[in-house]
Parts: structure tokens; sequence; C-alpha cells
């Protein structure tokens, strides 16, 4: 599954699918997004966001804790940025080459599910990309 998969079952992608070069990691990029989310919106929306710890979770030795970790609720493949509302904003960021990072099981068919439940749910080429995403959600909830 690509990132035209996503896009073809619904899911929106925010950022220039053609950028191709130099960008900061992926997870630089959150870290710039909740930062100024959290200054931004920081009664509210800053408040509420979260970011589940999936990825990366099974090494050496760490089965037995996986399935613990999975029965109490953790979900493979979560978005990156989550934010409850009666409409949750569920965003997958990427960087802005998106080509330069990797999909982790389960993510593209959370993303979709998502979708399919009524939720904003999206895909962020880069931080910039993620805001101008939050931009659309908040004007979406303030026109419900």
């Amino acid at each position: 599954m690509r990132l035209s998969d996503v896009q073809n079952a619904g899911v929106r992608v925010y950022g220039d699918t053609s950028y191709r070069g130099a960008c900061p990691v992926e997870a630089m990029e959150q870290i710039t997004f909740f930062a100024r989310l959290r200054q931004d919106h920081p009664d509210t929306w800053g408040k509420l966001a979260l970011h589940p710890r999936n990825e990366q979770q099974l090494r050496g030795g760490q089965h037995r804790g996986l399935i613990r970790q999975r029965a109490e609720g953790m979900t493979p493949g979560a978005a990156d940025i989550i934010i409850p509302a009666r409409v949750a904003f569920v965003c997958e960021m990427k960087r802005r080459d998106h080509t330069k990072s990797a999909w982790q099981d389960g993510q593209r068919e959370y993303l979709i599910a998502a979708h399919d439940a009524e939720a904003f749910a999206c895909v962020a080429l880069g931080c910039d990309a993620a805001w101008d995403a939050l931009e659309d959600w908040i004007a979406i909830l303030d026109g419900c």
C-alpha cells in the first residue's frame, strides 16, 4: 500500500507530495508541531493532543510485554497525533519528502479506519503541513 492508496480511501494528504530533497527527520517535525500546538492552544488542543508510543515496540525479549500492552489497549498503527473532540483529529506525520519516511505495520489501515469512522484523518508531510491540517480541522469544528 502506498500514499496514494490512503488518498484513494479518502484520507487527506497535506503537503507537497512531489517534494524531494533535504528535510528534518519525522521526530523533529513532530516535536516542533507539539511545541507550537502547546504554545498556541495551551488550554485546549495543546492539553488534549497525544502521541501514542507504538513504534518499534518489539526489541529482543519484549514479546511478553508487547502482548500485555496490546491487551491493555495499545493499537498497532495508531497515528502520530491524535486529538479527541466531537470530530477526532487523527494525523500521521511523515517527512516533507515522504519517500524518506517508512510506514509501520498497520498505520495506513488505522488511518483508513479513522476516516471510515468519520474522524478527520490525514497524512501530513512535515510540521507546516500538519499545521495546515490542524487549521482545516479547527475550521470544521467551528462549523459544527
